[in-house]
């Protein structure tokens, strides 16, 4: 699963990719014209994987990471680049609206700061690309030689699609069928992503917890069912640079627990619809990445083929249990060590221990 970050241009993108992907991709305060994305892997923190390395002192510890892109500034897309900026877009799975909302020496692509008018545009852009993507499909369906039954179909969802889209109404706001969703799934829709804001603020209005127009923006969120978060990159910059010690001091004087770039990355996890569950063992704790509502069977299957293709049964326990117990033996004697079939769901948290035969 891929997250693309996307906004205007220097609205903070390449800074924020940078804090979660822990790289150093080159920084610009001035309008650049780049075309090529970044690419990296975000690691996503996790207290569970950081309490599991403390009880089994593995070898190795490894955290759950999402593929991550930076895509460059919506406004560099124009003259001949948007056909390519969109194509990258399609490539993602889920986007993060970054939303300058920071004053300063660094200027803005339209001007003057104004969030609202900065996030609409962006959605505009994004409608808008969907719209054409219909009227120009609807177009070759009526133009063909012979109309298909499933065609017929397929044209009907997407008049729907249309009329809704020119009502300024994104695609995952529209109710469809099952058989309706399945007829446009190979399109890949930009409006229908899911979505989460970031709002990128200046260290004093991070400080005072507001900013202006912050209620509009709340309100034009909520409308779209879209998630939202405010940090200051800059500031979280500075703090990624301090000795773990010293970071721990900063963040207590900011009145905050935990660094803004990693509630980002787990709400990014949340927003692919994204769960964790663990092996443990002195040679290696693990978190493994698997979409909500999978089965044992193919959870084993991420592991290695081998588990998923000679499944027999996973040895299931809470990760919570764990900590609340102390150990597996403790588990096993309070009967919270199970064994589950192929058909079970994983749960978020799950320790599993999978039996094979091949």
């Amino acid at each position: 699963m891929k997250v693309g970050l996307i906004g205007l241009p220097l609205a903070g993108k390449t800074t924020i990719f940078n804090l979660l992907c822990g790289v150093n991709a080159p920084v610009s305060t001035y309008l650049s014209g780049k075309l090529e994305p970044n690419h990296g892997m975000a690691r996503v923190a996790d207290s569970r994987v950081d309490r599991l390395s403390e009880m089994y002192k593995p070898r190795k510890t490894i955290y759950a990471q999402i593929e991550t892109t930076d895509l460059p500034g919506l406004r560099h897309s124009q003259g001949g680049g948007g056909n390519l900026f969109l194509q990258q877009v399609r490539q993602v799975d889920a986007l993060v609206q970054v939303i300058r909302v920071f004053e300063g020496d660094v200027e803005h692509a339209d001007g003057t700061t104004d969030p609202l008018r900065d996030a609409d545009n962006v959605q505009a852009e994004l409608l808008m690309a969907d719209i054409d993507l219909v009227e120009k499909r609807m177009e070759r369906i009526r133009e063909g030689r012979k109309v298909t039954s499933e065609q017929q179909s397929e044209l009907v969802v997407l008049e729907k699609c249309l009329a809704s889209l020119q009502e300024e109404r994104p695609m995952a706001a529209i109710s469809l069928t099952p058989l309706e969703q399945q007829l446009i799934s190979h399109y890949g829709f930009l409006t229908q992503k899911p979505q989460l804001l970031v709002c990128n603020l200046d260290e004093n209005q991070f400080k005072a917890g507001s900013f202006p127009g912050q209620m509009e923006l709340v309100n034009w969120a909520g409308e779209r069912g879209f998630l939202m978060i405010t940090l200051c990159a800059a500031l979280e910059e500075e703090i990624s640079r301090l000795p773990s010690a010293e970071r721990s001091l900063f963040l207590e004087d900011l009145g905050v627990k935990d660094p803004a770039a990693a509630r980002l990355v787990n709400m990014m996890y949340s927003l692919i619809g994204q769960i964790s569950f663990f092996t443990v063992g002195e040679d290696e704790v693990r978190a493994w990445t698997i979409a909500s509502g999978t089965e044992a069977k193919k959870a084993a299957g991420k592991i290695h083929s081998d588990l998923e293709r000679g499944f027999i049964r996973a040895e299931t326990a809470s990760s919570e249990d764990l900590f609340a117990h102390g150990s597996m033996t403790k588990l096993k004697e309070k009967g919270l060590l199970r064994l589950e079939g192929k058909e079970y769901i994983v749960k978020d948290g799950d320790i599993l221990n999978i039996r094979f035969n091949v």
